[in-house]
């Protein structure tokens, strides 16, 4: 705290030996100190001040004895007075104190406390950053996200990438938009080695050697039915013959150098499955990220769009899971983590908090969560409309996550969050 002379008449004397007429260090009417000797009428004492504009204070060079021995002797340097009470507008009622002996405002009174006191943090570190790729070499702008493209993997990923990590965002996750010349009703583009998600990410690990990749394994950008897995011809998702497929599609983009696998397609056992294909092809080190709790959800629209991997036919409501259930998320948790799951994933994010939670109070392991295209779209044309504060409501989402139990979010904010909470505009 600034502190500022001031000088006032008081009834001081001086210190034998101090004669302050003459000591090159002090004024005439300033004495910070009251003697004990001799006395003199109406000499001036410094009063301390909360703050001052006349610059910095300079020290007045008396030891800490003199200063000690002042305030025993009485003469107490003054502070600044007590500040008034505010006063209350016209018309409040005169009241009480109401006897409350727990008012947990007082821990919400200023800002300081209240960082204090804050129970979840969010910083960059805690995003994973989605993005799409494709062959071509311009950006593509995706038009249901604005603010999102279909970025030339050569190039704009690459720039993308490194805006990210200068703002302490070193985790992204892929997602191709595949020639539809590639699809076919088994995927098996999904595990060509030399197909656009593995060559993505030697690319990236050449530039990047730091840079933590998850991948997405599933088939639906590979499928010419756009499903997550194999479609019979009555309509039926095979599963263990998807499985296979995924378990290929894992060991490829592990064989690539991706750091995270991520099977998002809801296949029943295809977690343990694909830790045992890693496992035999030497990639133990590789964590599986499984997408646990993924929701048969209408908040995907725009990513679908980003991808052009909407179900040729149907829906995807007999492999994800039924938005109205909760308990069901715990099997699919037990499941998970006895097939060898190194984390736990949510989707969507926002509207499934108590699923979030839920994962957050039953399992050990690090827990995921998606804020999904839809979520981002919404708070992105609720800004544009003026509705709602852009930047607020992105990080309030946020941070909800976090507080529900979610150590990290895969979101499409990545980016804009980090550059305000480091500061940048």
């Amino acid at each position: 705290m600034a502190s500022t002379i001031v000088n006032m008449p008081l009834n001081v004397g001086t210190i034998k030996g101090l004669d302050c007429l003459s000591h090159g260090k002090f004024n005439a009417n300033v004495l910070p100190i009251r003697p004990s000797i001799s006395s003199l009428p109406h000499r001036r004492m410094f009063v301390v001040k909360a703050s001052t504009n006349d610059g910095p204070i300079k020290k007045l060079g008396i030891s800490d004895a003199e200063c000690e021995a002042a305030v025993v002797a009485g003469n107490i340097p003054e502070a600044p007075p007590v500040p008034p009470i505010p006063a209350s507008p016209a018309g409040t009622p005169v009241v009480t104190s109401v006897d409350i002996k727990r008012r947990p405002r007082r821990n919400r009174r200023s800002p300081v406390l209240r960082s204090a006191f804050q129970e979840t943090s969010l910083s960059p570190a805690n995003f994973v950053y989605p993005l799409f790729i494709h062959e071509g070499e311009e950006d593509t702008p995706i038009g249901a996200m604005p603010g999102c493209y279909r970025l030339g993997w050569r190039h704009g990923l690459v720039e993308e990438v490194a805006k990210a990590r200068d703002v302490g965002v070193n985790s992204i996750v892929l997602f191709p938009k595949v020639p539809d010349a590639l699809k076919s009703p088994t995927g098996d583009e999904a595990y060509n080695d030399n197909g656009l998600v593995p060559r993505t990410i030697r690319l990236l690990k050449d530039k990047y050697p730091d840079l933590i990749i998850y991948t997405d394994v599933a088939l639906d950008p590979y499928s010419s039915d756009g499903h997550d897995g194999i479609v019979r011809e009555d309509g039926v998702i095979m599963n263990d013959e998807t499985v296979h497929q995924l378990c290929k599609q894992a060991v490829s983009q592990a064989r690539a150098g991706a750091d995270v696998v991520s099977p998002s397609d809801m296949m029943d056992g295809r977690v343990g499955a694909i830790r045992s294909a890693l496992d035999a092809e030497g990639f133990q080190h590789v964590s599986i990220m499984s997408y646990t709790a993924k929701y048969a959800s209408s908040f995907y629209g725009p990513f679908r769009e980003a991808l052009d991997s909407n179900p040729r036919f149907g829906d995807k409501k007999t492999y994800q899971m039924n938005p109205a259930n909760y308990r069901e998320a715990l099997i699919e948790l037990r499941a998970d983590e006895s097939e060898g799951a190194d984390i736990l994933l949510v989707k969507p994010g926002l509207p499934y908090l108590d699923v979030v939670r839920l994962l957050r109070d039953n399992s050990p392991l690090p827990i995921a969560a998606y804020q999904v295209s839809g979520e981002y779209s919404m708070i992105k044309a609720g800004g544009v409309l003026k509705m709602i504060d852009e930047q607020k409501v992105m990080l309030e989402s946020l941070m909800c996550l976090r507080r529900a139990g979610a150590d990290i979010i895969l979101t499409y904010f990545a980016l804009q969050a980090a550059r305000c909470l480091c500061g940048e505009k």
